[in-house]
């Protein structure tokens, strides 16, 4: 997966969920965004393995809701 369609569904999920999704550390091999309160660390490549994104999305569960990606 690409990284800015990950960054893209997160962001767009956040906004419809009236949550705020803003990156607070920009440095080193990954960036790091908070999702209402919550951290979430995202390699910076421009390619994502499809088991890492997967875990990335299935981590935003609690905010976002059971299966929240495959909609």
């Amino acid at each position: 997966m690409k990284r800015r369609d990950l960054l893209k569904k997160i962001s767009d999920a956040a906004k419809a969920g009236d949550l705020i999704f803003a990156s607070i550390r920009n440095k080193g091999d990954h960036e790091v965004f908070t999702l209402d309160g919550q951290r979430v660390i995202v390699p910076r490549h421009t390619e994502i393995n499809e088991v890492t994104a997967r875990e990335i999305l299935k981590s935003l569960e609690d905010k976002l809701g059971k299966d929240w990606w495959k909609k």
